[in-house]
């Protein structure tokens, strides 16, 4: 797809992934729409965005819209159309992730992971889809994750929902594809972001020790990865060489896959245990 002079809403677009493809797309010559709650952190993040255009005369427009709501949603949807043009971009990057174990995770974090990170994927496509199939072109990018294919220990809510992210970016590629649209699903792995930094001082060491000492990706380069996947026309990008290997051991010999994982438990468990004086 060519994000030249194409209109995008971004969804999250008030910091990391969301806010580094938001510049990057205004970089490349896109109007842009950011959304996402925090009125405050929204202006901040269009100040930025502006400061990336290539030219002054692109737009860039920041809405505060709670992408779980399906009116809220509709309602930006619309506005957008009227104030800026046709949505021809749909980047989904809303989302987040509260890491603890599956009885200790307080009930209502899981109706928040849905909400967010399915539901707020899931509206803005919706809202978008049906404009895109009467014109016979667009693009819809979506983000999911590692977690997306792979149960991690302490990603009770997260993983379910990114497994969501998973399905219908399936269902969509298939439906949409007829009407010219495109779709593209990313699954990053730990990204270098404040979500982030919440999330490792709050893990389990289980999921700590899961997911190594290996060091979080900069917000730009995903960036870079996701956008450079939606001017190709790429359905599902995993980015990183060992990510990839992991997706495809994951399909091929699950087995020793969770006998890896169980490992990884077992040692932190143990390593737990013996710390505590006799």
């Amino acid at each position: 797809m060519r994000t030249d002079g194409a209109i995008a809403i971004v969804t999250g677009g008030s910091s990391g992934i969301g806010l580094s493809t938001a510049e990057l797309l205004a970089a490349r010559g896109a109007h842009v729409v950011i959304v996402a709650r925090d009125v405050e952190r929204l202006e901040a993040a269009r100040e930025a965005v502006a400061a990336a255009r290539r030219d002054e005369s692109q737009r860039v427009v920041a809405i505060s819209c709670d992408v779980g709501d399906w009116e809220e949603v509709r309602t930006m949807v619309t506005r957008v159309e009227a104030e800026v043009g046709p949505v021809d971009l749909l980047m989904a990057c809303a989302g987040f992730c509260t890491p603890m174990r599956f009885t200790e995770l307080p009930i209502g974090e899981f109706e928040s992971h849905l909400h967010t990170n399915l539901l707020g994927v899931t509206y803005p496509a919706r809202a978008v889809a049906p404009g895109m199939m009467k014109r016979g072109h667009g693009h819809i990018a979506m983000v999911s994750s590692m977690g997306g294919f792979v149960g991690v220990y302490g990603y009770s809510a997260y993983s379910p929902a990114k497994f969501g992210v998973m399905g219908l970016a399936e269902v969509l590629r298939c439906e949409l594809k007829p009407h010219g649209i495109g779709v593209t699903v990313l699954c990053p792995p730990n990204v270098d972001s404040p979500g982030y930094a919440r999330e490792i001082a709050m893990e389990p060491a289980e999921t700590a020790a899961i997911n190594g000492s290996v060091a979080a990706v900069s917000p730009r380069c995903i960036a870079e990865i996701l956008v450079s996947a939606v001017e190709r026309g790429k359905y599902l990008v995993v980015p990183g060489l060992v990510n990839g290997l992991l997706y495809r051991l994951k399909g091929l010999f699950p087995e020793l896959f969770f006998m890896i994982f169980d490992r990884d438990v077992a040692k932190t468990r143990k390593a737990a245990r013996d710390s505590v004086p006799s």
